[in-house]
């Protein structure tokens, strides 16, 4: 009893040691007598490796003077065939030779060792050199066609081979005498190696007896220990009881444990998550989502799916999902969208599909390509949406559209009619109404107040007429437009001569800001005229507070912009979406003496748009601004002119 107590103390102190300490122990016995048995097998092993590599390069002697030998006998054989047929076929085997003959010369000159062998390599080279040359001439001869000449160099170059075959041949049998004598090094150096190694071992071994005695109580038996809980922590299991050592293994027994709870509650964690998201996938109905193999066939089914696509879970599982898709494309389709999954990871389209019952639905599809860590393709994700009353509405919205726009032309072809239908009486009756204004004073008071009305209401008609027959032209495409380059400046002061009575008549004062260099616009003289004194008469009507109409126009970026400004009640803010709609006279309850037609507005801003310029309202701190734009230079695009031709 009290010789096992020490024993025991001396078991727990060696255990307690740290791993570098037990580590110095047990590898520094056997290590010092190792030590200068292996310096005796280094140097031996580097003999047997000098003698190996001569028998390797003898080998590599042999074999490259064969190589060249070959390589020139073929040459001339091909050489021989061009010269009688012509055809430069004949000459791939000249031409390898030319290309490769430099190379296996070098390498044969780097290896050859023996003073002999060296002797005859450079009569080989110097007769080498010969039959390349020779060669070459009778390639020029047959070129040529110098017939008479090729017999003679062909019976020379052949000497020349023949030489060179007995060089060859001697080479050969002095390198076989050294190859012999170099295998025989060789066994005899691997024999003292294998006996130096054969006591170097038993050397070794006796040392390391000790060692092991020492490493095996106190590191491979927990080690041992250690490793079974490795596997038991790779399966998931709990993990058997380690002693507690204070060493690095110890540490690491504890670390492990530690580790397996941990890897435990992850694992249950993960379990529970997968759970969740199977039973969230196969609970989506307004996706079908599923899983498909490397080839196609399907491997999961979701109630989304099913709803969609009609097929229960055990109907459609195995099979391959190009039964989805309609005769027309199911030979080609299915296998294309695999493929492109397979290249850019994704692949997404948008067609018709069938359902189980043959009924067919527009459908978006997207295949997502799966893989592994290692990047190997395990299968695809495929996720399907009923697309069927998306794609209904937006028909019907086409079809609509395409109505509004062939209702749009029509109104405006029964404008256009109807608007020269009527201005030709409504001319007649104003020219009728010109020769009475010329005898009104045969008339009495009341006559000639009639004949008044009369003339005012039908110069608001033809006026009414004329912007008919605008609006109209420019929406059928075909308004005239005479292109060019105006000066807004001048074009300013003769807007301004010929507003100033309609703006006086409002009793206004009717301001002009010219600017202070010419700006230059490319667009329709008379339609930008016609514009600026709509917008200026505007401004007047309205205007009935305020004191003055303004006029000016300045450089902004690449276009130049006009403003009409005024001073007077302005446009309320609930009424700006408004302003350029046709026949829509904002606030005329406020309004009842102001004479206009509602086509004022809206006809500049088409006829404005047509010469690539925009126009708009802004309000300032007092009254109201309209504003248009226009390009400083001619537009890269087409302008249709009266005759319904496209002009640049």
């Amino acid at each position: 009893m009290s010789r096992s107590v020490p024993a025991r103390r001396m078991t727990r102190f060696w255990a307690d040691r740290t791993l570098a300490l037990k580590g110095l122990v047990v590898i520094a016995l056997p290590l010092t007598i190792l030590l200068g048995a292996l310096v005796s097998l280094y140097i031996a092993s580097n003999a047997e490796v000098r003698a190996e590599n001569d028998v390797r390069r003898a080998f590599a002697i042999q074999r490259d003077t064969y190589q060249v030998h070959a390589l020139l006998a073929e040459a001339a054989a091909g050489v021989r065939g061009y010269a009688l047929t012509g055809q430069e076929r004949f000459l791939e085997p000249y031409r390898k030779a030319e290309a490769d003959l430099p190379q296996t010369m070098k390498r044969l000159s780097a290896a050859i060792r023996d003073r002999e062998v060296r002797e005859r390599f450079n009569r080989i080279d110097d007769l080498t050199d010969r039959k390349r040359d020779g060669l070459k001439l009778i390639v020029d001869l047959a070129r040529q066609g110098n017939r008479a000449a090729i017999e003679p160099a062909l019976v020379s170059n052949k000497i020349v081979l023949d030489a060179m075959r007995l060089e060859i041949d001697l080479i050969q049998r002095r390198e076989g005498v050294l190859l012999d004598q170099r295998r025989a090094r060789v066994d005899e150096v691997r024999n003292r190696f294998l006996l130096l190694t054969a006591v170097s071992a038993v050397i070794g071994l006796l040392g390391s007896l000790a060692a092991v005695y020492l490493f095996s109580t106190g590191i491979v038996r927990r080690v041992q220990l250690l490793e079974r809980n490795a596997e038991l922590l790779a399966r998931g299991d709990e993990l058997a009881e380690m002693p507690d050592d204070a060493d690095e293994i110890g540490s690491l027994a504890q670390r492990m444990a530690r580790a397996s709870a941990l890897l435990r509650g992850r694992e249950q964690a993960l379990r529970e998550s997968e759970e969740r998201f199977r039973l969230v996938i196969e609970e989506v109905r307004d996706y079908g989502i599923f899983a498909l193999d490397t080839e196609g066939v399907v491997t999961s089914w979701n109630l989304g799916a099913q709803r969609i696509k009609g097929w229960e879970t055990e109907e459609i599982l195995g099979h391959h999902f190009s039964r989805f898709y309609p005769r027309e494309t199911r030979g080609h389709l299915p296998a294309e969208m695999l493929e492109r999954a397979r290249r850019d990871g994704t692949a997404e389209d948008e067609g018709w599909r069938l359902r189980k019952d043959g009924s067919p639905f527009w459908a978006n599809v997207v295949i997502t390509a799966l893989h592994d860590e290692h990047g190997k393709l395990r299968g695809f994700a495929k996720v399907t949406r009923d697309m069927t009353e998306r794609r209904r509405s937006e028909e019907a919205l086409r079809f609509a559209r395409e109505e509004a726009i062939a209702a749009n032309l029509a109104k405006s072809e029964f404008l256009s009619r109807t608007s020269h239908e009527l201005r030709t009486p409504m001319s007649a009756i104003l020219g009728f109404g010109q020769l009475l204004e010329l005898d009104e004073e045969q008339f009495e008071p009341r006559h000639r107040e009639a004949l008044g009305q009369i003339m005012k209401a039908g110069r608001h008609l033809l006026s009414l007429i004329n912007d008919l027959l605008d609006i109209s032209s420019i929406e059928a495409g075909g308004a005239e437009l005479t292109l060019e380059s105006i000066d807004l400046g001048e074009l300013l002061q003769e807007v301004h001569g010929l507003a100033a009575p309609i703006v006086a008549t409002a009793g206004l004062k009717f301001v002009l800001e010219p600017p202070a260099e010419p700006l230059l616009a490319w667009a329709d003289r008379r339609r930008v005229t016609q514009v600026m004194l709509n917008l200026v008469s505007n401004a007047a009507k309205y205007n009935r507070t305020g004191q003055q109409v303004r006029l000016t126009c300045l450089a902004k970026g690449r276009d130049i912009r006009v403003e009409v400004e005024d001073d007077g009640p302005g446009v309320a803010s609930s009424e700006v979406s408004r302003l350029f709609t046709p026949f829509d006279r904002l606030g005329q309850q406020n309004r009842a003496k102001v004479d206009g037609t509602g086509l004022g507005l809206a006809l500049s801003k088409r006829l404005v748009e047509s010469m690539g310029g925009q126009i708009g309202y802004e309000a300032p701190a007092q009254g109201a601004r309209f504003w248009f734009t226009l390009p400083s230079r001619a537009p890269q695009r087409s302008v249709r002119n009266k005759a319904g031709k496209q002009t640049a």
